[in-house]
């Protein structure tokens, strides 16, 4: 995800994506063409990438310019586009291929068939990158177009927001839900994970996501997705993956308004983080850090040893199951710890000390976000 001024726009199109397209036109006009040379014209400012990409791709001699169109001095209205710049050579008998970057309303469409009209041409086509059908409002044929889209906006390629994303060589899709911050939580046993995450949703305002929670709701109540998971377990068999992010899926979906997450005990692995970044990116938006509280394992296991002398818990009260679930989850956020870093999004917070202390240790972080 990108942020241009003060909106956040999410991959689209890729630039492999884009490639294949102006090959695929570029192909099917020299085929459509023979022998013909044509004059490729460019509209300014957003075709220069792609008339750039078209030309090279183009297998037979062509001729290449470029116009801009523009409002008479002293119009305010931007729909009001009525002069030319740019065109100076004769293309009397010409065939003029009009490559656009993208074609939405139709509205430069519209001048630019009323502008060649007096120009003579033989034959006047029409190719863009992009098109918008549910936002086409002309009846003006286009004869090549590469890559049909929604009715979204978007930048990259040649497009802009506010002179901004031209120069980017894939295309990015306007985000248009509110931005937010989802966590990652993690901490070993005993490292107060529980006691932090419910300071940090009350502070960030929001939705603490526990997995164990999650699970036994849908088990408890019955619901399709819990009944099964149940079979799974019945047998002995993990959860699928997919069942799980299924899970979430849901449970995101019911806070859609929410201003952000806090995932408790999923991701595991590496493909279960994957599996989360496509969850978010479907809902537009991202996981934007793990935060991981660090102790040492010593502090821990008598943290936890005290725990479980006034909770009653017997995997608390034993320190040879403390150490080895210690281990374990060092076992597993190592690997997610890569995964992470690797994406600029690890960030290890110090466990030890005061809740207060770690609190703002933790804090301090997440602002940094």
């Amino acid at each position: 995800m990108i942020k241009l001024h003060d909106k956040y726009f999410k991959p689209f199109i890729s630039a492999k994506e884009i490639d294949a397209a102006v090959s695929k036109m570029a192909a099917d006009l020299a085929n459509d063409l023979g022998d013909e040379i044509p004059v490729f014209i460019g509209v300014l400012n957003g075709s220069f990438m792609v008339v750039s990409d078209f030309v090279k791709k183009y297998p037979k001699p062509c001729e290449v310019t470029f116009i801009k169109l523009a409002s008479y001095e002293g119009v305010k209205s931007t729909d009001d586009i009525q002069r030319l710049i740019g065109l100076t050579q004769d293309l009397t008998g010409r065939t003029v291929v009009i490559i656009e970057d993208i074609i939405d309303t139709g509205k430069t469409l519209h001048e630019i068939h009323r502008i060649f009209k007096n120009e003579g041409v033989k034959q006047l086509l029409i190719a863009t990158l992009f098109y918008k059908p549910e936002a086409y409002k002309k009846d003006f044929k286009l004869h090549y177009v590469g890559i049909e889209i929604p009715n979204k906006f978007i930048v990259g390629y040649g497009l802009d927001y506010d002179g901004l994303g031209r120069d980017l060589p894939e295309v990015y899709q306007l985000k248009t839900t509110q931005h937010m911050t989802n966590l990652v939580l993690f901490g070993p046993p005993g490292a107060g994970k529980g006691t932090q995450a419910n300071f940090l949703k009350e502070k960030y305002n929001l939705v603490h996501i526990s997995t164990g929670d999650v699970f036994r709701f849908n088990i408890k109540n019955k619901t399709a997705l819990g009944t099964l998971a149940k079979s799974f377990m019945d047998k002995g068999e993990l959860v699928p993956d997919q069942v799980t992010i299924d899970m979430l899926s849901a449970e995101v979906e019911k806070n859609a308004g929410a201003n952000g997450f806090i995932f408790d005990g999923f991701p595991r692995t590496n493909a279960q983080a994957e599996a989360l970044d496509k969850l978010m990116e479907s809902k537009d938006s991202q996981i934007n850090a793990m935060i991981a509280l660090e102790v040492e394992d010593e502090v821990l296991v008598e943290r936890l040893l005290e725990r479980g002398k006034s909770s009653g818990r017997k995997d608390d009260a034993n320190e040879g199951i403390i150490r080895n679930r210690i281990k374990e989850y060092y076992t597993k956020t190592a690997i997610l710890k890569d995964f992470y870093s690797a994406q600029n999004k690890y960030y290890g917070v110090d466990g030890f000390g005061g809740v207060e202390d770690i609190t703002e240790r933790l804090c301090a972080s997440i602002d940094k976000l």
